[in-house]
């Protein structure tokens, strides 16, 4: 298993740990509190374990090595992984959803205020999961890892609705014991707007939607900084997992013989990896340079 896949890995195993103890803590408070704001957090907190296990899972099959059955490597397989999530964020959402306005319609006590103080935890511990996940998901390009990390986002998200929510109805008094409710129901149309932008996010990826210009130049500037490379056309480059793939054509002096020309084709993929390591493979194609076309 690669560097960027460990780190991955040792991330969503934080995650199912937290979300764990998290989900746990929440949903014992929620009852014995009387706040469905609180249970609703709990919900999305068990959604976040299993999208953990999922980015695990994603992580470990898209490390194996290339084989006769998969020659291009399994690497979808943390793209599908985050798609996973993301429609378990949409449907977590629309559960919340749902059970909050049966709450908002059902007469119930006020909540408990004792229950602000772990919602208080909740959200510290919420909001430094996701900036540390993030974060890890940015260095090693991984679509999946993201996701988790938008999961716990929307967790601190649930139970800062819940926080505002459950202290309107405290302080409000009779009349009021539903505002948790409308919190939830709130933080429900959070969960859905993140849900559908990581899918759609997920989806790009699956059908190669292009990689952002700045890394295109990246890898043309590697290639044209090669020693006898005269031009360089039709650069493309998709995602696969945490690594690209790049298909360039390069254009060298036409009197280089086929030798000659296998031996640059070699450096500019050495050049271009060497740049980026997260490049897994690099398709050459030699073109005899033409000279500038006319004005």
């Amino acid at each position: 298993m690669t560097a960027p896949h460990v780190r991955g890995v040792r991330v969503a195993q934080l995650g199912v740990l937290a979300n764990a103890a998290l989900a746990i803590t929440k949903l014992v408070a929620g009852f014995l509190g009387n706040s469905y704001a609180l249970v609703a957090d709990a919900i999305e907190s068990s959604a976040d374990i299993l999208s953990s296990l999922i980015v695990w899972g994603g992580l470990r099959v898209a490390s194996r090595e290339p084989d006769a059955s998969y020659p291009f490597g399994y690497g979808r397989a943390e793209t599908l992984a985050g798609a996973t999530v993301a429609i378990m964020l949409l449907g977590a959402a629309l559960v919340i959803a749902f059970e909050a306005v049966i709450e908002i319609r059902t007469p119930h006590h006020s909540p408990a205020p004792w229950t602000l103080g772990v919602l208080v935890g909740v959200i510290v511990i919420k909001w430094w999961l996701s900036r540390h996940v993030g974060s890890v998901a940015t260095e090693i390009s991984s679509t999946a890892v993201r996701s988790d990390a938008w999961h716990h986002l929307s967790d601190a998200i649930t139970s800062t609705a819940a926080f505002i929510g459950i202290s309107i109805a405290v302080w409000g008094g009779p009349g009021w014991e539903s505002a948790d409710d409308w919190a939830a129901l709130v933080a429900a149309a959070v969960i859905l707007y993140n849900g559908g932008h990581m899918l759609a996010e997920s989806m790009g990826e699956l059908m190669d939607r292009a990689v952002a210009p700045s890394l295109l130049e990246t890898i043309r500037g590697a290639a044209e900084g090669v020693d006898g490379v005269r031009a360089t056309e039709k650069l493309a480059a998709r995602k696969s997992g945490l690594h690209f793939r790049v298909t360039i054509h390069v254009q060298a002096d036409p009197h280089l013989s086929l030798h000659e020309a296998h031996i640059l084709g070699g450096k500019v993929k050495g050049a271009i990896r060497a740049r980026l390591p997260n490049v897994q493979s690099v398709l050459v194609h030699m073109e005899p340079f033409e000279g500038a076309p006319p004005p």
